[in-house]
């Protein structure tokens, strides 16, 4: 099984943190920056799950997810949300868009770990 991330975050030391959390524990981990495309990354390096920040240059994150679920092929991929705003509005709007999980940051290394595992194990098989 191919364990394969894609990090969709503007925050250089969140990637870091996250790049290096999840390469320790065996995962491939690629990395964008840009709302504007991510939609068009996600399709060329095909992952297994998107770790997706709410506030993106050009794209929010809700965007990207309501764009991802509007195309049959992505509505079952996992979609870990990662926001500083923890307002329960932000997570009812991610979750009527279909987030598989929601995350406030500062988060722990042992809660990311934990729900791209799980989410992983969770999902359908392609």
């Amino acid at each position: 099984m191919s364990r394969h991330v894609l990090l969709i975050e503007d925050e250089p030391n969140i990637i870091e943190a996250i790049r290096f959390l999840l390469s320790r524990d065996g995962w491939r981990v690629d990395t964008h920056a840009d709302g504007t495309d991510a939609v068009e990354v996600i399709r060329r390096v095909a992952p297994d799950l998107v770790i997706l920040d709410m506030m993106l240059p050009g794209k929010s994150g809700m965007d990207i997810l309501g764009d991802l679920r509007a195309q049959p092929d992505y509505s079952e991929l996992p979609v870990l949300m990662l926001t500083a705003r923890g307002q329960s509005r932000d997570r009812d709007m991610a979750e009527r868009a279909g987030v598989s999980r929601f995350m406030t940051k500062p988060f722990s290394n042992a809660e990311v770990l934990s729900a791209v595992r799980d989410l992983v194990a969770e999902a359908p098989d392609p």
